[in-house]
């Protein structure tokens, strides 16, 4: 039963992932209730997700080329930032007592949760650019470390940093985020691959729904409106905080 429900977030992950992201909601509370402690199914989601992710980037090969060429940003060294953040950050979990994670989980999802919202009233566009080029780079080791930390919300963090530093140009700003969280995760995955902490059959097990998922998704995107995911997302949040804050 467990290994069902294990499947079935992956697959409502995979799907949400591909319309409006925040598919971690749901991938990470099914694995603690399957039993994992929240370090352990922090690093197995990470790890289950992260296939899905390559593919998604494959996707938008073209406009992330068009990205790192781009010289309006400095596409290569964000992604090295990003690279080196994700790994900071899963070593800062890794080094985090489960204790204390246990007490962060209500009030990171919360957090996660006011950037979901963040990202429905988020301005597209900024007539005077907040961000220099310097603030643009310096945002995105925030938001790598976090990353690599825990995750949730990253990509509506990296828009945003993008968006207060003039860019208008949605298809490069997207492409951009999903290659960055990519990154992010591949050095965050590198490292729980030698944690102790990986549960593999549950990590196999969300992988295949999550693919599924998202091949769906991409399938159903011309269907359902975003905002109604992400109105979901937020409220799977909410109640997920609650929950979590009730159980301290």
């Amino acid at each position: 039963m467990s290994l069902l429900l294990i499947f079935l977030a992956g697959l409502a992950a995979g799907f949400i992932n591909a319309l409006a992201g925040g598919g971690s909601f749901l991938t990470f509370p099914s694995l603690i209730a399957a039993g994992l402690s929240p370090i352990a199914a922090n690093a197995t989601s990470t790890i289950a997700l992260f296939p899905a992710q390559v593919a998604t980037t494959y996707a938008y090969r073209a406009g992330l080329r068009e990205s790192l060429d781009d010289p309006r940003i400095d596409g290569h060294k964000l992604a090295l930032i990003s690279l080196v953040g994700g790994f900071f950050g899963a070593v800062l979990l890794l080094s985090t007592s489960e204790q204390v994670f246990a007490k962060l989980v209500p009030f990171l999802l919360l957090a996660a949760t006011a950037v979901f919202a963040f990202g429905m009233i988020m301005p597209k566009q900024t007539e005077n650019p907040w961000l220099s080029a310097t603030g643009v780079l310096t945002a995105q080791v925030f938001v790598a470390i976090y990353g690599g930390y825990f995750g949730g919300g990253i990509g509506i963090l990296m828009l945003a940093a993008l968006t207060l530093y003039g860019l208008r140009d949605i298809v490069l700003m997207n492409s951009l985020k999903i290659a960055l969280a990519t990154l992010m995760n591949l050095t965050a995955t590198g490292v729980f691959l030698f944690s102790g902490k990986i549960y593999w059959l549950e990590a196999l097990v969300m992988a295949v729904g999550s693919i599924a998922g998202g091949f769906l998704g991409a399938h159903a995107g011309s269907r359902i409106k975003p905002l109604y995911v992400k109105i979901f997302v937020i409220c799977v949040g909410l109640l997920l905080s609650l929950h979590f804050y009730q159980t301290l």
